[in-house]
């Protein structure tokens, strides 16, 4: 990086109207604007727009320089959405702005459709992440922009960067979902059935094979809830989080030890990461596992790439105990192995005690993780 890139950021264009902004449901100085997207029908039914959340300083006056010469987007994962304001406060604080992409039909985006984050190609948020990036390069005047991306939005972030080369500077990511957790024969045969599947009932639900009878009624009586509250003219918003939620059952470790209801350190909004979570749908499943065959593949990443993931996999039989020290939602091995597919610039840094989201991990893996990123950045890019 030379020293422009440092500390002389590049004054933004701003568009002839403001965008219009609002306060997000973090609060101030948490903003969030509605990205309009073109409907597709097949890719992600009735899904119109994206939102993005940045803190209200991040849009300075016309003509002025932005406080940060460099910029991260993140990337959610799965049944999940940006509310880990710890984390953009590590970035703020390493001198990067930080913005967040809610994508088309997930997240606050998911709020009032019927079937959130029922994406079964997801190359079509290819137009919501370039309009974002967009945004931060030419609204708001970063030339320097990361993507930092979690679970299934790693997998999103290193197909788009793959497809769009030179559009970021670098790409970090939190236990990426590269690969299926299963055996090499389930994946095989599955995702062939799946693909057939997809091909006909994309909307269908696909079973987890290590589900519970409880854990399938909570899901599907929470699922019937917001259905019905739907029908009737309701929102997800609108919802009592007593039957959109109704608590881990015996195998939901995950949420157990994490969320506050439950006794965890975590306070997400349940509304957008209910748990039971949202269905895993044939066509969303087809759609992972033809993105994961072209990481399997190569894709050949030029830019430098940093995979942080857990020490241990914990699986599905975790104990609590276990459950706050390990991934218990995929296989580390796994990540590791794939890694490798990526490109040749590639560190893996693996967190001891970290979680599956080790933005959540408890203390002192959360602050490994944290310095570990920005350390990672401060080394590659100065």
């Amino acid at each position: 990086m030379t020293q422009t890139d440092q500390s002389t950021p590049t004054p933004p264009l701003p568009p002839e109207q403001g965008p219009e902004l609002s306060t997000d449901i973090l609060g101030e100085p948490w903003v969030a604007r509605r990205i309009d997207v073109t409907v597709n029908e097949q890719a992600a039914p009735g899904a119109d727009h994206a939102v993005l959340v940045h803190q209200r300083a991040a849009v300075t006056s016309r003509g002025s320089a932005p406080r940060h010469a460099r910029a991260v987007l993140y990337l959610h994962g799965r049944n999940d959405y940006f509310f880990q304001t710890w984390l953009a406060d590590a970035f703020l604080d390493a001198g990067y702005e930080f913005y967040a992409l809610d994508l088309r039909a997930c997240g606050r985006a998911g709020l009032g459709h019927p079937c959130p984050h029922d994406v079964r190609n997801l190359r079509v948020h290819d137009e919501e992440i370039g309009e974002a990036l967009r945004i931060i390069q030419e609204e708001h005047g970063h030339h320097c922009v990361i993507l930092n991306a979690h679970s299934t939005g790693g997998l999103q972030a290193v197909i788009w960067a793959a497809d769009h080369p030179g559009s970021v500077r670098a790409i970090t990511l939190n236990s990426p979902w590269l690969q299926l957790n299963s055996g090499s024969l389930v994946r095989s045969y599955g995702s062939a059935y799946v693909d057939l599947l997809s091909r006909r009932f994309p909307e269908r639900e696909i079973g987890n094979p290590s589900e519970t009878e409880a854990h399938k009624t909570a899901r599907l009586a929470a699922q019937a809830s917001r259905e019905s509250a739907l029908a009737a003219g309701g929102s997800v918003a609108d919802l009592d989080l007593d039957s959109i939620s109704p608590g881990p059952v015996e195998d939901d470790v995950y949420a157990r030890v994490l969320h506050q209801r439950w006794g965890g350190e975590w306070d997400w909004d349940l509304r957008l990461k209910p748990t039971p979570g949202f269905p895993v749908r044939a066509g969303f499943l087809a759609g992972i596992r033809r993105l994961q065959r072209e990481v399997k593949h190569g894709l050949g990443l030029k830019v430098p790439v940093l995979v942080c993931c857990s020490t241990a996999t914990g699986g599905q039989d975790a104990t609590p105990e276990e459950a706050l020290r390990s991934d218990v939602v995929l296989s580390v091995e796994q990540m590791v192995e794939r890694a490798s597919c990526l490109g040749r610039d590639v560190t893996i840094r693996q967190i001891p005690g970290g979680v599956h989201d080790l933005a959540l991990s408890p203390s002192p893996a959360r602050e490994d993780y944290l310095s570990t990123l920005i350390g990672w950045l401060a080394v590659r890019l100065g």
